[in-house]
């Protein structure tokens, strides 16, 4: 499945609004001039609204499903079409916005 690359300035929010950012950006793949993301490092969110007694609000993403063919340092990239999940919440990540030129399978 095909899609375009995420990076530090693409906009991923939790499914409650709270916003996104790769804790490890990857600069060795830029686009725009701003690193891509890898699979292998997980997202911190902030401002996530949901309050106990819910699970609590969302902290950390991870994404589970990137790039098949294309790889970098030999993990895949995040893309708009990937899947990934919150914690400790257990709902998606929700790419918003991001670059339109580069898109990798």
């Amino acid at each position: 499945m095909p899609g375009f690359l995420l990076h530090l300035g693409a906009t991923v929010t939790c499914s409650h609004g709270g916003q996104a950012i790769p804790t490890v950006p990857n600069p060795q793949v830029t686009v725009g001039g701003q690193p891509t993301a890898t699979l292998a490092g997980p997202w911190a969110v902030s401002l996530c609204p949901l309050v106990p007694p819910a699970p609590g609000p969302c902290v950390t993403g991870m994404w589970t499903v990137g790039t098949t063919r294309v790889t970098s340092n030999g993990q895949p990239l995040v893309i708009m079409g990937g899947v990934a999940t919150c914690v400790p919440s257990g709902t998606p990540l929700l790419p918003i916005a991001a670059q339109n030129r580069v898109t990798a399978t």
